[in-house]
């Protein structure tokens, strides 16, 4: 079970939101390097940076190149060692190996395995499994896209298993609802999409407390491969270390 802590970037500074929604912003601190080196002493042995800039399809910049993207560049300078799990407006191949080229380890595909599922494919091809993650964003058993936004008519699923046939090894599961509200993490979707589809599913969403990574990790049997925590670790509802003694 790896624990991801989580470090959403908006207009380059370190926020959480409550279930995704821009305006239910806070604002955790305006140096995500020094967030991640908080995190990696600590002990994480993986990071999960998103560009909530890319994912909404803001177009806030600078010096050329989209902020967030500097701030990646700038966490992998900072812990080089670390691998670093990014997603967040990621629609073509090109975008992958940009993403790669400043730091990711490997880049979750999103929004555009709903629109454009060839793009997940191209990407496999070109760079191999082990450097893709699918994003699959449900509210309610759907699945939702372009930063949450809007609500298709593919169910978590059903998007799976149309991945899994892709050749996708593994991919991230928010369930919306819960996501920033500490409200506990949906153990029975996260495992239930495992079984479903053969899948490793790295959890995220509600996480509230170590109870909720004990129970994740009760059922890795199922293909539980991690879980994301944001909110919990940035409100000190429970420390890293309490998470990865669990």
């Amino acid at each position: 079970m790896i624990i991801f802590p989580a470090i959403d970037l908006r207009r380059g500074r370190c926020v959480r939101l409550r279930q995704g929604r821009a305006e239910a912003e806070t604002v955790y601190d305006d140096d995500p390097a020094a967030v991640a080196c908080r995190w990696v002493a600590e002990g994480a042995q993986w990071l999960h940076v998103v560009n909530l800039d890319g994912a909404f399809g803001d177009a806030d910049s600078g010096m050329g190149q989209p902020i967030n993207l500097q701030r990646l560049a700038e966490i992998r300078e900072a812990v080089p060692s670390t691998p670093i799990q990014f997603g967040g407006g990621v629609r073509s191949v090109a975008d992958v190996e940009r993403s790669l080229a400043l730091g990711a380890t490997r880049v979750i595909l999103g929004t555009v395995a709903v629109a454009q599922p060839a793009v997940v494919s191209e990407a496999i091809e070109c760079l191999g499994p082990e450097r893709i993650v699918v994003g699959i964003d449900a509210r309610g058993g759907q699945v939702a896209t372009h930063g949450w936004r809007q609500t298709s008519e593919t169910t978590a699923v059903a998007l799976g298993q149309a991945m899994r046939q892709q050749g996708v090894l593994r991919v991230v599961y928010t369930d919306i609802a819960r996501d920033g509200m500490l409200s506990g993490v949906n153990v029975e979707a996260t495992a239930a999409l495992a079984r479903a589809t053969g899948l490793r599913v790295i959890a995220s969403g509600g996480v509230a407390s170590v109870v909720d990574v004990r129970r994740l990790k009760a059922r890795a049997v199922d293909g539980i491969e991690g879980v994301i925590v944001g909110q919990a670790l940035y409100t000190g509802a429970f420390s890293l270390a309490a998470a990865l003694q669990v």
